[in-house]
């Protein structure tokens, strides 16, 4: 699991920051979450394969967090791009681009599909044989909604002694990595722990965007092995937090120690402050693994 920081400032883009924007490589799958200004930009600097980016994941119609799409899409559109494009993102987001590429007669030469959200409760909006990503419902001043990123249960590993040991034939190997025991003629059966080996823990990631403080969400992010979560600002700007349903980097933390999550993840600074280190500071003071996200910043979660 691989995570790629495009961009991580609330608010406005500026020479030196840029909004929201995370590549989440899991599997060897390529999620773009969410897409402000930039983001193509940002994609090309941390030389990303724009053809790898099938589904696009948008948590709410703020415009630090989705008006580099229909950027995006048109660009896809230039390079000749012929897989189909998944959008997921609140109602209204299909409206808004069509809207765009209409009246700049733009058009697609390749499928796009959104999958525009409504519902408040957490629901599963993508899934195939290796990965599922259901929402996190937030509390912002708009609709919308975190995202979580979980592996499926990988396949055993083979011990490849004992099924030589006990010539096992290889058309029965399928069988075993999905755990079944071996039935030999007689009867005996061999059970799957000796044939094969545990498979390596799978791997889960929450993206927690635009929010108030909000400890309903705790249940649909326990245990999980990284958090995203905004920190716009520090605790001595709670009220302004408040104010405009935000958190603090103290109330991210608190958030991570309740779920019980391996590593919290920083991100969407105001930049109304000297250093982002402050951020991590504050965290610290109530959780202890905190990790401070940036702008082309690489986390590799193997």
């Amino acid at each position: 699991m691989k995570l790629t920081i495009l961009g991580c400032y609330a608010a406005t883009p500026r020479t030196i920051t840029n909004p929201t924007a995370q590549i989440l490589e899991i599997r060897n799958r390529m999620f773009l979450i969410d897409c402000g200004e930039g983001t193509q930009v940002q994609l090309r600097k941390n030389k990303l394969k724009f053809s790898k980016i099938n589904h696009i994941f948008i948590s709410h119609l703020h415009g630090d967090h989705f008006y580099g799409l229909v950027g995006l899409i048109s660009t896809f559109m230039l390079l000749n791009r012929q897989t189909d494009l998944h959008v997921y993102g609140p109602k209204g987001i299909k409206e808004i681009i069509l809207l765009q590429l209409r009246y700049s007669n733009s058009f697609t030469g390749y499928n796009l599909y959104f999958h525009e959200l409504e519902s408040k409760e957490s629901e599963v909006i993508f899934e195939d044989e290796k990965v599922i990503v259901k929402t996190i419902p937030l509390k912002h001043r708009v609709y919308t909604n975190g995202f979580l990123f979980q592996e499926k249960p990988k396949e055993r590993k083979l011990n490849v002694e004992a099924v030589e040991k006990y010539k096992i034939d290889t058309a029965y190997y399928r069988k075993i990595k999905y755990g079944g025991d071996i039935t030999f003629d007689n009867g005996k059966v061999i059970p799957n722990a000796e044939l094969s080996f545990d498979p390596e823990p799978t791997k889960s990631y929450a993206f927690c965007s635009d929010t108030m403080y909000d400890e309903t969400l705790v249940p649909l992010i326990q245990d999980v092995d990284v958090l995203y979560h905004e920190t716009t600002f520090l605790e001595s700007e709670v009220d302004k937090a408040e104010k405009t349903m935000h958190s603090t980097a103290k109330e991210a933390a608190r958030i991570a120690k309740l779920a019980n999550v391996k590593q919290l993840l920083l991100g969407h600074y105001s930049t109304r402050y000297s250093s982002i280190e402050l951020f991590k500071q504050e965290a610290e003071t109530i959780f202890p693994n905190v990790l401070l996200g940036d702008d082309g910043k690489v986390f590799d979660f193997d």
